[in-house]
């Protein structure tokens, strides 16, 4: 159960860098404000979390009808965890939302905050592996 829930755990957080970084990167690049930028970066995250999971399940011939749903319930409380979490943290540090693209504190800000947010989604994946839910939703579609 550990490690399906730490592969459930490192799926999400990879989705939500990629969107995270995307966005956070496209917002300063493009000189937008925080709320923008942070909001950029959520909804990003949301996309590509959602993504790593729709593609493979694509690829095994599910129609996107049944993808959608499957994708909703095994991502959705794993992202918005890693999301809150990250984001929260990321507002927290001093000058974190105006560092540019090549300063230290704009990527050790966001590493910091995903680092903080793995626990609580670890766990939370636990707790819904353990019940049948998220990613055990997943991993009865591998084949």
């Amino acid at each position: 159960m550990n490690r399906l829930a730490l592969t459930a755990t490192v799926h999400c957080l990879t989705g939500c860098a990629i969107g995270e970084v995307a966005g956070m990167a496209l917002g300063t690049a493009l000189g937008w404000g925080n709320v923008a930028t942070t909001v950029a970066a959520i909804v990003l995250a949301f996309f590509f979390g959602y993504s790593l999971t729709a593609w493979p399940l694509l690829r095994s011939g599910l129609p996107l009808s049944a993808v959608i749903p499957i994708a909703l319930s095994v991502d959705t409380i794993s992202i918005a965890i890693m999301e809150a979490v990250d984001n929260a943290f990321v507002i927290a540090i001093p000058g974190a939302l105006d560092a540019g693209l090549g300063d230290f504190l704009f990527w050790a800000s966001i590493a910091g905050g995903f680092a903080l947010a793995f626990g609580p989604a670890f766990a939370v994946n636990r707790y819904l592996i353990r019940r049948g839910k998220g990613h055990a939703l997943m991993h009865e579609h591998h084949g």
